[in-house]
């Protein structure tokens, strides 16, 4: 049996930081995580990131400067996880980098758009002294698809099972759905809001990164003029093909339904709108589900928002009668899956196989996706 080790590094969203993954695949079993760390990113370097998603003076120099220093806490990681499984650099055949998306414009302004993640892929290589692939999203975009959302593929790989109907639900800072065909089929799609709002209103009015498992949100009530307002984002009502993220479900778009709520008379304290953009996911997740999987019984949930014990008991109030449980119930924790993901895309790569699903994204066809660095 052959096996081979890469990595995967992955900082989404929700801008906490970076989850690299030290990773053997083989035919059996299908994957084997041998290292896992978790990085966080100081608070002064990710409101940088933050900045870079919006217009802002001399963001070219800003955003070359933020792709370095992605690349230098990448390469931290893979020392770490290198040290940790005493693995030497020649072991591994490629690092899967994912990048921090600044911008995701599918399609825009002159009919293909694009998708902006920063990392720099030669200074990762030359720090570590292993192929880097990275950009995995571009390609998919420049072939008329949505570059995202790429993880169903794996999800597929990961978690499907023969006559079993399944769906998975990531919610990192943007919440995306797969939907794993009991008939071997794969669709999904972006649902909306994951806990990139979450997190916002939490820091603007707590001084913290996130809502420890939803704690605060569980102390407040849901004001359902705000809630209603906030569901009448046109998003929530287009057809799958369809991505997103902090170009559109940011901290204006939440002052913008704020203001319009105001406008109707409502009063709002700050632990009530927590408590309403808590549901806001569960509800986005739910419709999502309700809507494109009707014969799944079994919801997989990965990613942060699956820490978050009040959106999951939301999300379960709204779901009666799904079994809902984090992905650790087939072996892969919830804070590890994305990070596998880009590892197994990498693979993919190296293998010369297609890392996208038309189905999903809505690319014109299949496509290897992502750019190689080699090591020096």
């Amino acid at each position: 049996m052959v096996t081979r080790l890469f990595i995967g590094l992955m900082s989404g969203t929700s801008l906490d930081g970076v989850d690299g993954v030290l990773v053997t695949f083989s035919d059996t079993p299908p994957f084997a995580v041998r290292a896992h760390v978790h990085r966080a990113f100081p608070t002064e370097f990710a409101a940088e990131l933050l900045a870079l998603n919006t217009a802002g003076n001399n963001e070219l120099h800003r955003a070359a400067l933020a792709g370095n220093a992605i690349s230098q806490a990448y390469a931290e990681v893979v020392r770490a996880l290198l040290e940790s499984a005493k693995v030497t650099p020649s072991e591994v055949v490629a690092i899967g980098a994912h990048g921090q998306t600044v911008r995701h414009c599918p399609g825009a302004f002159d009919g293909t758009g694009y998708t902006a993640q920063l990392c720099n892929g030669a200074l990762l290589a030359e720090l570590t002294g292993i192929d880097v692939i990275a950009d995995f999203r571009s390609r998919d975009v420049a072939a008329g698809g949505q570059g995202a959302p790429l993880v169903p593929a794996f999800h597929r790989a990961a978690f499907g099972r023969n006559n079993d109907s399944l769906a998975v639900l990531n919610i990192g800072g943007i919440s995306n759905l797969s939907i794993l065909g009991a008939d071997g089929g794969t669709f999904g799609f972006d649902c909306g809001p994951g806990n990139v709002l979450m997190d916002h209103w939490c820091a603007l009015h707590r001084g913290e990164p996130y809502d420890r498992g939803g704690a605060w949100a569980a102390a407040g009530s849901v004001q359902e003029t705000l809630l209603r307002v906030m569901q009448s984002e046109a998003y929530f009502s287009l057809p799958p093909p369809k991505s997103t993220g902090r170009d559109l479900f940011n901290a204006d778009w939440l002052r913008k339904c704020l203001d319009r709520a105001g406008a109707i008379g409502l009063t709002l304290d700050a632990v009530d709108v927590q408590t309403t953009l808590t549901e806001l996911t569960a509800w986005c997740c739910q419709q999502s589900i309700a809507q494109y999987t009707p014969a799944a019984s079994r919801l997989l949930v990965c990613g942060g928002g699956a820490y978050n014990v009040e959106l999951m008991r939301r999300l379960a109030q709204l779901l009666p009668r799904m079994k809902i449980e984090p992905t650790e119930a087939l072996g892969l924790a919830a804070d590890q899956v994305e990070a596998v993901a880009f590892a197994w895309l990498a693979s993919a790569w190296v293998d010369r196989h297609a890392g996208n699903l038309p189905a999903v994204t809505g690319a014109r066809g299949p496509r290897i996706l992502g750019a190689l660095y080699p090591a020096g």
